[in-house]
């Protein structure tokens, strides 16, 4: 059964306004529309809604069947009016969520300083983080589990749309046990004879200094992967071996002296961190405007 919405509409604003004509006033319609309106139901739905009275005043009163549409029309109208708030809330951005995923090293030293802007601005929308490697954020944002992603992203990123923000640089960095290196412009040979910290396998950062060593003809064996870039910056410290980590991780303790950098011949390359959406799936209104606050941030710092 095929029944058009307006007249439901009609039926619910009748029996709340009493009258035809009360309720013509709630509609902004004329009285006759409302009338041919309650006919069009009734006979849409094979019985009689309204028991109707000429005298004398002419009030309408609810069938036993007008009176069961009612308990479900009221229900619904209701429910659709909320939705319909709650919608006006989320493109007023005084509600909603956006869902994020990053690692934990991007939250860290990029991420937390926009978050609190954007809080501040839109204290209404819950932000969601999803603290997992770049291939698993990527698998989320397949899944429809994330807004968008911030990622090590790779020339290509089937799939993605992707917008660049900032150009990272990863160096090696290793603590007072190995004195003996720093000062030194060491051969990037020199890495396969070192006790290597580095990120899992899994992760982009490792894909691209993997692939960079490759082609430079070095294949290397490290001595302990994590998955944190925290982590390997601490073991750093306390002379577990030469790490290789985000520049940003590691500049507090080369500034204090307790890491110095370890420097090659031959330059790291550096990596872009950017923004991936699905390709063809709109944005919420919160997360277009908060990736919208991240670019401009961007820009504002000279980065990507």
């Amino acid at each position: 059964m095929d029944v058009n919405f307006e007249l439901y509409k009609m039926f619910y604003h009748t029996v709340k306004a009493g009258s035809f004509s009360a309720a013509a006033k709630t509609l902004f319609i004329s009285q006759s529309a409302v009338s041919q309106g309650i006919k069009n139901l009734e006979t849409k739905l094979g019985t009689r809604l309204f028991l109707r009275k000429r005298a004398p005043q002419r009030s309408l009163r609810l069938t036993t069947e007008g009176e069961l549409l009612f308990s479900h029309v009221k229900q619904a109208y209701h429910l659709l009016k909320a939705a319909e708030e709650k919608l006006g809330k989320i493109n007023n951005l005084t509600a909603g969520e956006v869902r994020i995923g990053a690692s934990d090293t991007v939250c860290k030293y990029f991420l937390l300083p926009q978050v609190q802007n954007f809080n501040a601005k839109y204290p209404g929308v819950k932000i969601q983080f999803y603290n997992r490697t770049s291939p698993q954020i990527r698998e989320a944002l397949r899944n429809g589990l994330l807004d968008f992603g911030i990622i090590t992203v790779k020339e290509r990123e089937d799939g993605f749309k992707v917008t660049d923000l900032y150009e990272v640089e990863d160096i090696f960095v290793a603590g007072r046990k190995f004195s003996h290196l720093q000062g030194r412009l060491l051969p990037l040979q020199k890495l396969s004879e070192l006790p290597l910290l580095m990120l899992d396998k899994k992760s982009s950062t490792r894909e691209l200094i993997d692939d960079f060593l490759t082609a430079q003809g070095l294949k290397v064996t490290p001595e302990m992967e994590l998955e944190s870039i925290d982590l390997l910056v601490e073991l750093a410290k306390i002379g577990f071996g030469v790490a290789h980590v985000l520049k940003e991780s590691a500049a507090g303790a080369i500034a204090d002296g307790v890491l110095f950098p370890v420097r090659f011949r031959t330059g790291l390359p550096k990596r872009k961190l950017g923004i991936i959406t699905p390709k063809d799936v709109p944005l919420s209104r919160a997360a277009s405007t908060f990736i919208e606050l991240l670019v401009h941030q961007t820009e504002g710092q000279g980065l990507v």
